[in-house]
């Protein structure tokens, strides 16, 4: 039951907002009572809190494998590329409510996923840093700067990306993988 309140107030937090689902709507749309909902959360933000938790602390599971398997920090930057990326296809409404939805969440709460952010990008900066002192990427790069660019090209994916469309979700991270490391210029000739 936990798993199925998760997943139908997801959906109904993609379609109606957070703050217009009532924890009647979900309910009502599960056909069972309060006291199911209420006898795996305590509230509406615990729920949310779970949705967000389960995220991000999936993400970071995967994030530390690639960063612990990887050969190069090329490999490990266009296999984040493609984390964040495939994630849409697997769980988009998830990453819809998981970006969207954060301002709902109590400052505390809120607190222990920037913090749980943080770690992310701060994983994803020291790729792209030991990339710069290995010689993999260009020495002028600003890792912090570059980390925030990579993620607000893939982040802000889930916006608009849709996995049924003209292009896969591997097609569309290999692209990325191939702006983020090449750029935009044309080779030299």
């Amino acid at each position: 039951m936990k798993v199925e309140l998760i997943e139908q107030s997801t959906k109904l937090f993609v379609e109606k907002g957070f703050s217009a689902t009532s924890i009647q709507d979900i309910v009502d749309a599960l056909g069972v009572t309060k006291g199911s909902f209420y006898y795996h959360f305590k509230s509406k933000e615990a729920l949310l809190m779970d949705i967000h938790l389960r995220y991000i602390d999936d993400l970071l599971r995967r994030q530390k494998a690639i960063v612990e398997n990887g050969k190069t920090c090329r490999d490990k930057l266009v296999n984040v590329v493609e984390l964040l990326i495939g994630d849409i296809e697997k769980q988009g409404a998830v990453g819809r409510v998981y970006f969207r939805e954060l301002r709902h969440l109590s400052k505390g709460n809120a607190a222990i996923i920037r913090a749980k952010r943080a770690e992310f990008r701060g994983r994803l900066e020291a790729i792209i840093k030991e990339g710069i002192q290995s010689g993999e990427f260009r020495d002028s790069l600003e890792p912090k700067i570059t980390t925030f660019a990579v993620l607000g090209v893939t982040n802000w994916s889930y916006q608009w990306f849709n996995p049924e469309g003209a292009l896969t979700a591997q097609e569309l991270a290999d692209r990325y993988a191939d702006f983020i490391l090449h750029g935009m210029s044309a080779p030299e000739k």
